[in-house]
């Protein structure tokens, strides 16, 4: 196998696989009180941690177009009073800034709004993953009682009885006798698909750019990709690798556990993204983690030891507080700069659940 193809392979999920490898290369450097700044190796990582281009589908930008207005309509809700983006709000890399959505009149539903971005390159959906599809995904918030509590006998008529819209559905599906639920599923999907996580700093630096990060975020690169193990997990453009793993949290929630046939009682939750990772706090499945700090000291010192957790976790890993803080300067270079002071950052104001 050429150089090409290995770094494909990579990227297309082998770097997992290099990434343990050097990661365990890594950490028998450190036990033996050598620091490993892998600056050999900084080639490989950049080929894995290269965005791939996405082409631009111009044959779907009616129906990308349509799922936009289609994630903001309060019609697909049953009060008619949310959307979509009530709680998965753009201004907040879509998530809503809580430790966990609110359903109907307020009602605390048990997990963390997730980010949307890059679920082009997703193979499921939710923090269980029991969704196999964006399709399947979106019919589950628009129906559940304890989210948008939608029916979409109602959702349909509401959409048929405007003209405007009929004349759009039309347009996108001709074939289609009037608006139905196969058809806004489909719209949706396609929009969210098309969700594209800007570019940042990070991925200047990989395209070469060696003033885009300081030393400080390359100090915390060097953490992540080595003795922190991060990067087993967090690999690839997307940091993650799409699996589900049990990172210690206490929680009485299972996630993953839970699903029939899906890994008994072992709790276990998809990983996230770290992609705008500085927009979406707080943190992990339950949103108990408030700042990108404190996860990193869950992951420091923070593990509840139990027999199940990730076997990619380093679990007896220390770190000093500049380690720490410089663990925290790298994963904020994988998010854009806020669109305004304060405005969507880790750093602002929670909002409170209620």
């Amino acid at each position: 196998m050429d150089g090409r193809k290995k770094i494909e392979g990579w990227r297309r999920g082998g770097w997992a696989v290099l990434a343990a490898a050097v990661v365990a290369g890594a950490l028998s450097q450190v036990r033996a009180g050598a620091e490993a700044p892998l600056p050999d190796r900084l080639a490989v990582w950049r080929a894995i941690f290269a965005r791939p281009a996405v082409p631009v589908q111009a044959s779907e930008a009616a129906k990308i177009a349509l799922g936009y207005d289609l994630f903001r309509d309060p019609r697909l809700s049953g009060a008619g009073a949310t959307a979509c983006a009530t709680c998965h709000n753009p201004d907040r890399a879509f998530t809503d800034g809580r430790k966990t959505g609110l359903g109907p009149a307020g009602a605390l539903l048990t997990r963390n709004v997730p980010s949307l971005y890059d679920l082009a390159a997703a193979t499921s959906f939710f923090w269980d993953g029991r969704a196999p599809s964006l399709e399947a995904q979106a019919r589950v918030p628009i129906t559940a009682p304890d989210e948008m509590a939608g029916q979409f006998p109602e959702i349909t008529a509401r959409l048929n009885a405007d003209n405007r819209m009929r004349a759009r559905f039309a347009a996108v599906y001709p074939t289609a006798t009037g608006i139905g639920e196969t058809e806004i599923v489909d719209a949706l999907a396609a929009y969210e698909r098309s969700l594209a996580s800007p570019e940042t700093r990070f991925d200047r630096w990989v395209a070469g750019d060696e003033q885009a990060l300081s030393a400080e975020e390359l100090r915390g690169f060097d953490i992540f990709v080595g003795k922190g193990g991060c990067v087993t997990c967090h690999g690839g453009w997307r940091f993650t690798d799409d699996n589900f793993h049990d990172v210690g949290l206490k929680s009485a929630d299972l996630g993953r556990g839970a699903l029939e046939g899906a890994g008994g009682a072992i709790p276990a939750f998809k990983t996230p993204s770290l992609r705008e990772a500085a927009h979406t706090a707080p943190y992990m499945h339950d949103g108990s983690l408030a700042t990108l700090a404190d996860v990193v000291k869950h992951y420091a010192g923070g593990l509840d030891q139990r027999p199940s957790l990730a076997p990619t976790l380093v679990r007896d890993l220390a770190l000093t507080d500049e380690e720490q803080a410089a663990l925290v300067a790298f994963i904020k270079t994988v998010s854009s700069a806020p669109q305004a002071a304060g405005e969507g950052d880790e750093t602002s104001r929670p909002v409170p659940n209620k």
